[in-house]
């Protein structure tokens, strides 16, 4: 069996998978960007792994991520909510994800789409970095502090430059896996498609 090299960070099985398959990829559908922005936010502090782990959770006690719906959470759903130890109980990033929910819904509004206002951010293409080594990939970076700072001026809550750039990472806006990672050329040579509108 031939021994994949891949970036140094996921450790559990659970990230390898999602390293291998997800990480990177660039995302056009509203639903999941609204997902990985929610995640994002519930991880600050935490690590990945713990998410990743509370993701299949995250998915039933948010309706499947759906922007619409969660909008609609009413105080005694969040209340809810906050017994379920299947996602972070942290009270203001539970409420947060309603209210993003909100300000997700008026930028589709906006825009027609979130995919079409997140990925100006990156002039609509994946941004190919090369790092060499996981030490060389920044914490946050000028378009990272760019979505923040606009986010926030929206309404958006728990989207700080560092878990912006995260999310972006995330959803293939920036391709961060180092150059020897098997994934680096696959991410890379991926179509892109960019501007599309979430089905």
């Amino acid at each position: 069996m031939i021994h994949k090299q891949r970036c140094s960070w996921p450790t559990t099985d659970l990230d390898i998978e999602y390293h291998d398959t997800e990480w990177g990829v660039p995302v056009h559908d509203d639903r999941r960007l609204f997902e990985f922005l929610t995640l994002e936010g519930a991880q600050a502090g935490l690590s990945w792994s713990t998410v990743l782990k509370k993701r299949p959770t995250y998915r039933l006690a948010f309706d499947d991520f759906d922007p619409a719906r969660v909008a609609r959470f009413t105080p005694a759903r969040v209340e809810r909510l906050m017994k379920d130890p299947g996602i972070v109980r942290h009270r203001q990033k539970v409420e947060s994800t309603v209210s993003n929910a909100k300000a997700f819904l008026a930028v589709q509004k906006e825009f027609g789409s979130f995919d079409r206002y997140v990925w100006q951010f990156v002039g609509g293409a994946p941004r190919n970095e090369k790092r060499g080594k996981l030490s060389s990939i920044p914490a946050r970076t000028a378009e990272s502090d760019a979505l923040s700072k606009d986010l926030k001026h929206r309404g958006f809550k728990f989207v700080g430059s560092t878990i912006c750039y995260a999310f972006m990472q995330a959803v293939g806006m920036v391709n961060d896996h180092v150059v020897t990672c098997f994934r680096y050329r696959e991410v890379s040579d991926a179509p892109t498609l960019a501007g599309g509108i979430a089905r």
